[in-house]
């Protein structure tokens, strides 16, 4: 059994070998049903779009069926214990995602279910979303090895931190260009160097962008954040404009894992321009997590 928690947790032949996967389903080489029968448990703490749609449609086109279940229409909500909710599911469902703000009720999740979980999304990581991105930047501009990737904004949020992740599993680049106020955690940062991870931090968002092959923004103010003004404040300087852009590689292009805020962390010039691949982004969400319900079960 392969629970998919962190990137943390599965060495990097085992994520290009997902990615690979993906890539084949996208493109129709790969045809195979994992899921033909079987049942997918979706626990929904957090609102969503992308994650929900994306992970039904995926349980659909393998073969299997979804179960969306929110904190309101279960125990889980009213009281019962994670450990109890994970043992009953794991009698009932082949799988399980959940999206939660908390972290440590994934990894309580993932320790008492019998069957494979999945992060849908945590306060502290987002490795879906991080695949997905892996996979476009692929699409785009080739393999990510090697290339320079750059983010700006929020440096200690769970998109950051899983690419963070991502550059010392891939081989790539990752220049965060962030208030000091809003800089990755020091443990974050030293997990990454010390697997070779090549990681720059900087005030300056130019300094972050400077050559780079894609830009990422995020988010000012995430679901649960009650700093709303604060945030705004110090990400000012930070905002993803076309002057920001001309500094990376003239053929860099944008991402943003959505909701986007026009206007805030982006300017609608760039996230509706012709750098832009968000769409393609949000589409590859679909395909890496076939790709990853396919390794969960085995395949």
């Amino acid at each position: 059994m392969r629970h998919f928690l962190d990137l943390t947790e599965i060495e990097a032949a085992e994520l290009r070998s997902i990615l690979d996967t993906a890539s084949a389903m996208k493109a129709g080489r790969d045809t195979n049903r994992p899921l033909e029968g079987k049942t997918l448990a979706m626990i929904f703490e957090k609102p969503s779009t992308r994650t929900r749609v994306s992970f039904e449609v995926a349980a659909n086109q393998l073969g299997g069926r979804a179960i969306v279940l929110s904190a309101r229409d279960m125990q889980l909500g009213r009281g019962e214990t994670v450990a109890d909710t994970a043992a009953v599911l794991s009698r009932f469902v082949d799988a399980i995602m959940i999206r939660t703000d908390s972290h440590e009720k994934l990894e309580e999740m993932a320790r008492h279910a019998t069957v494979p979980v999945v992060n849908g999304l945590t306060d502290r990581s987002h490795p879906c979303q991080i695949m997905a991105d892996v996979m476009t930047f692929e699409e785009k501009k080739g393999p990510i090895a090697g290339r320079r990737i750059a983010y700006v904004g929020d440096a200690a949020n769970n998109v950051a931190a899983s690419l963070i992740h991502a550059a010392a599993r891939f081989g790539f680049t990752f220049a965060l260009g962030c208030p000091p106020e809003l800089r990755p955690e020091p443990a974050l940062l030293q997990w990454a160097r010390e697997r070779q991870g090549r990681i720059e931090v900087t005030d300056d968002p130019a300094a972050a962008v400077a050559g780079a092959d894609a830009v990422i923004a995020d988010t000012w103010v995430s679901m649960g954040d009650a700093d709303a003004d604060r945030r705004h404040a110090l990400l000012e300087p930070y905002r993803v404009d076309e002057a920001l852009m001309r500094g990376a590689d003239e053929a860099a292009i944008f991402l943003h894992c959505l909701p986007a805020h026009r206007g805030e962390e982006v300017t609608a010039e760039v996230i509706d321009g012709p750098r832009s691949a968000v769409f393609d982004e949000a589409e590859n969400r679909l395909h890496a997590q076939k790709a990853v319900l396919a390794w969960c079960l085995g395949r």
